[in-house]
Order: C-alpha cells, then sequence, then structure tokens
C-alpha cells in the first residue's frame, strides 16, 4: 500500500468506527497506537478523545501481560523499544494497572484477522488474550471490537479453547457483527 492509501485507509475505518453505537455512548474506551502494516488507529483515537471519551492504551509488561495509560493527545506517547521486538508508542503517563481495562465500554483490539465466527487471529504474545481473560474473570461488559482491512476477514482462524469471539469487526468498508454485546 502506499502512504496515501495507508491515510485514505484510516481515515475510512475512524468513520466506520465512529458510526458503531457502542462507541457512541462509550465514556472510556481501551485501544492502542497501530504499528507497521497494522490499520491506522491514531485518527479514531484523536475523533475519541475529542468527543470527551476517555481514551486509554496499553504498556507492554515484561511478561506481555498489559497496564494501561491515558491518552492526552498525540504528545502524551512515547516510543518504547521492548527487547529485541517492535518499537511501540505508549502513554507517557500515570499508569493505572492492568485491571485498569475492566473499566471500558469498549475494548478495541488488534487482530491479524478475524473469521466468520468472530473469532480473532493474535499476533501469538497472549497479551490481548489476558485482557480478554480479565475482562471475563471480572464480569466487565465492554463491547470487543477488531480493527481490520477487509482482506483480513476470512472464512476461519485456528483458535484453542481459551480463545473467545469478539462481537464486531470495523474495516475501512463497514461494520460486520457476530453477537450482541453484553448489556
Amino acid at each position: 500500500m502506499t502512504a496515501d492509501d495507508v491515510r485514505e485507509y484510516e481515515a475510512a475505518l475512524a468513520e466506520r468506527a465512529g458510526e458503531l453505537p457502542e462507541l457512541a455512548g462509550a465514556r472510556t474506551v481501551a485501544a492502542y497506537v497501530s504499528v507497521g502494516s497494522e490499520p491506522g488507529t491514531r485518527a479514531l483515537l484523536d475523533a475519541l478523545r475529542a468527543r470527551g471519551v476517555r481514551v486509554l492504551l496499553p504498556v507492554l509488561l515484561p511478561d506481555n501481560d498489559l497496564d494501561w495509560g491515558e491518552y492526552a493527545g498525540p504528545d502524551s506517547l512515547a516510543p518504547v523499544r521492548h527487547g529485541g521486538r517492535m518499537t511501540l508508542l505508549e502513554p507517557s503517563g500515570v499508569r493505572l494497572g492492568a485491571d485498569a481495562v475492566t473499566t471500558a465500554d469498549v475494548v478495541l483490539l488488534p487482530g491479524l484477522a478475524v473469521d466468520a465466527r468472530g473469532m480473532r487471529l493474535g499476533r501469538g504474545g497472549g497479551s490481548y488474550d489476558r485482557v480478554l481473560a480479565r475482562l471475563e474473570r471480572t464480569g466487565a461488559r465492554a463491547a470487543l471490537v477488531v480493527l481490520l482491512y477487509d482482506t483480513e476477514v476470512v472464512e476461519r482462524v485456528p483458535a484453542q479453547a481459551h480463545d473467545r469471539p469478539v462481537h464486531a469487526v470495523v474495516t475501512p468498508s463497514g461494520v460486520r457483527r457476530f453477537r450482541a454485546p453484553r448489556t
């Protein structure tokens, strides 16, 4: 994809996500800052913040679990290199703890693909599997939404017993729902 394509897809993704009723009524959204070839999230983060939504962003811990911090705009992000792996943009402010995600009305999840059952294929580090387990364990009722390119919605991905389906996937061309979020 060209740089223009990436910007166009990011804008379309933000627009489609903005149409979700779950996001329209959200007070707190747990999200992430896209890296590499992931669909861009910055336009959506800024749109949510401009609407007064509290946006939580992950901080990767050494054991691959996630702590959380609040997004206060682009200047609140700092690049953090994690060992020999990737550099992530993480919130530079106060750490809120791993359980902060349980306060979110919506959790935006990264992924490599989502299948027709709503099963998400992640990168294999287990960070978001822990988030989903934490949400389930605490009885949190967040809507689970994955942001992807259209070509990443596929017929089937491998799933394990601990994997949980998501409620919806948002792509630049639209929204696909898998099950209604719990209320």
